[in-house]
């Protein structure tokens, strides 16, 4: 068994599931798809390569700073209409306004555990010498500080890392009484989430379940 941890913390961030029309909204904390997604780019896996492995990784997020959901407006030129026909024309044609979901000043800390830490190994590696840019869910919201924690896969279970780890907040701040921690649980006992890639080329996914739970936090050395 192992873990590794992972800093997500940037001016922006944005984590959405499901959106695909005007309003492109985003999760309060990193999807499952999202941070594949950042590990494939790391290990220098393309969209249709196969993700299985990937797959198994068993997630949780701690909220080290919560952060702000706002928003901005994006503008798309020469859309073309859905009721369209035939050859694209200017009246066929109309502008878009969107509007593009996002938090801001966030600090979120990932776990990822497995059994077998081969895979924890090489991801390590990966996320300290990627293979291509990484980025907080768009490619325009780089991280501001190095998303690797882990110089090896921590021996101990998912949870208890999570609820021990250093707050990963700025140092002038004061770390917060209670944080929330959002993990993967078992069907049926949490919230269901349809954020686990089946195929990145497909845009395919399937649920998975999380609890949520507010910790009072008192942090631990991890070598007690």
């Amino acid at each position: 068994m192992g873990v590794c941890l992972l800093r997500l913390e940037g001016i922006m961030q944005s984590w959405g599931i499901g959106s695909r029309f005007t309003d492109r909204f985003s999760e309060a904390e990193p999807t499952k798809s999202g941070v594949l997604g950042l590990i494939c780019n790391a290990l220098g896996r393309a969209r249709a390569d196969n993700i299985d492995d990937l797959i198994d990784l068993t997630m949780a997020i701690r909220v080290d700073r919560e952060g702000q959901i706002v928003y901005d407006y994006h503008t798309a030129l020469d859309v073309l209409r859905a009721e369209a026909k035939d050859k694209i024309t200017k009246s066929n044609l109309e502008t878009v306004i969107s509007r593009r979901f996002f938090i801001s000043d966030a600090c979120f800390l990932v776990g990822l555990e497995k059994n077998e830490t081969i895979l924890l190994e090489k991801i390590i590696s990966a996320l300290k010498t990627p293979k291509w840019p990484l980025f907080l869910g768009r490619k325009s919201f780089p991280s501001s500080a190095p998303i690797c924690l882990t110089d090896e896969p921590i021996k101990k279970p998912l949870l208890e890392v999570m609820k021990t780890y250093p707050w990963q907040g700025r140092p002038k701040d004061q770390p917060p009484e209670v944080l929330r921690l959002v993990y993967e649980c078992k069907f049926g006992e949490g919230e269901p989430r349809l954020d686990v890639p089946i195929s990145f080329k497909f845009r395919e996914y399937r649920t998975r379940y999380v609890a949520t739970e507010f910790i009072p936090f008192k942090p631990l050395s991890l070598e007690e």
